[in-house]
């Protein structure tokens, strides 16, 4: 699930109605590092990671959580620890067909630290598994996002964008169970969050196909500058429906 670089340049948009707050916001517009990951999965993200993102609350603090594959957890992002292992998935021909970021390690660092740099309101991840790093994660402010002139987009409303780093992993649910998990752990740890959303791109079958599974439901189809995307939502008043 890639992000594509949504611009906020595209004439077609929604005329929105957003708080005087998020638009002034617009317009302001691996693993051989010097951080090892914890040994124990039940270590709290914040004991080796101080990421403030107060805009999300505090990813680094909401710990592990139990899945059906293992315990997950979310570790915000450390290049000088990751950015090996996350150039390394990148340059996966199945992930890069769709985020586009095959290159040398340049050019993931690139990305991530223009995600860093967003005050907050994106923060990248790595998603461990029983403690061990396989998966990359953005969470981010999706009504402070380009994005939110692309639908009609809630206060609070929390994006997602998702790659699984091994094959081995793919292809046999786990997509599915993490991104409910995620969704989860986002609407207990962010009670002002009504709506989790995403939008992959139309052409990534198995990525819709995980978040439909994973209890978010199609909303509309979207014309984004990079893509046309299906825009997929997982609302708090359905949680324990679907």
């Amino acid at each position: 699930m890639s992000p594509n670089d949504v611009s906020a340049d595209s004439e077609d948009t929604l005329d929105l109605r957003l708080p005087e707050e998020l638009l002034a916001l617009f317009e302001e517009e691996g693993t051989g590092g010097h951080r090892p990951w914890p040994r124990r999965t039940g270590t709290p993200a914040s004991a080796f990671d101080h990421t403030s993102d107060d805009l999300l609350d505090r990813i680094a603090d909401w710990g592990p959580t139990a899945t059906s594959a293992g315990a997950f957890q979310l570790v915000p992002v450390r290049l000088e620890r990751d950015r090996a292992l996350i150039c390394r998935w990148m340059n996966d021909p199945a992930v890069a067909a769709f985020w586009k970021l095959a290159g040398p390690e340049s050019v993931t660092e690139e990305h991530v630290r223009a995600r860093l740099a967003e005050d907050g309101r994106s923060v990248p991840c790595m998603g461990t598994l029983e403690g061990t790093p396989m998966s990359y994660w953005e969470l981010y402010r999706a009504d402070l996002d380009p994005l939110a002139r692309h639908y009609p987009a809630r206060p609070h409303d929390t994006g997602i964008h998702l790659l699984i780093g091994s094959m081995a992993d793919r292809g046999r649910g786990l997509g599915g169970t993490l991104l409910r998990a995620v969704a989860d752990l986002v609407l207990d740890k962010r009670p002002a969050c009504a709506r989790v959303v995403a939008e992959p791109d139309l052409r990534n079958i198995p990525s819709i196909a995980s978040f439909l599974s994973a209890g978010f439901h199609f909303f509309a189809e979207v014309d984004l500058p990079a893509k046309r995307a299906a825009l997929v939502v997982r609302d708090r008043s359905l949680r324990h429906v679907m």
